[in-house]
């Protein structure tokens, strides 16, 4: 089979401290912004991958879901239970310097893993947990 990951979804309260971060802090495109329904999806990439986008988009944005399931969704976003995404980066150090400087919550400062990578993570303005590392130089 050949397979590759086009989309994740990553379930933010407030899209524009949303945009603010993955935007102007960690320097990803916007490729789309879209509202139905007063709800609003925005997605966004690396310039560094064309094919692979995020979108942020409502907790528990499905049709389907009671409101007991989207209260439940917003507890958890609060909370920061969500995942969230990893991303590369080829300096770790200066990727959490400035995702510091901008004021996001700190989870773990850059550190080397016995795994071989070194690696950060801090909250996201909803408290999804974003990690970025750093693959060893060959």
């Amino acid at each position: 089979m050949d397979l590759k990951l086009h989309q994740c979804f990553i379930a933010v309260d407030d899209h524009d401290k949303a945009l603010t971060f993955y935007r102007d802090v960690l320097g990803l495109e916007v490729r789309n912004d879209v509202g139905f329904e007063g709800m609003r999806w925005v997605t966004v990439g690396s310039p560094l991958q064309p094919d692979v986008e995020i979108v942020l988009e409502p907790p528990a944005a499905d049709p389907d879901a009671s409101p007991a399931d989207k209260e439940a969704m917003a507890q958890l976003l609060a909370k920061g239970m969500l995942r969230g995404v990893i991303f590369s980066t080829p300096d770790c150090d200066a990727l959490f310097s400035r995702v510091e400087e901008y004021g996001a919550d700190v989870v773990q400062e850059p550190m080397d893993q016995p795994y071989g990578v070194r690696d950060c993570a801090f909250r996201d303005p909803a408290g999804n947990l974003l990690r970025f590392m750093e693959r060893p130089r060959a």
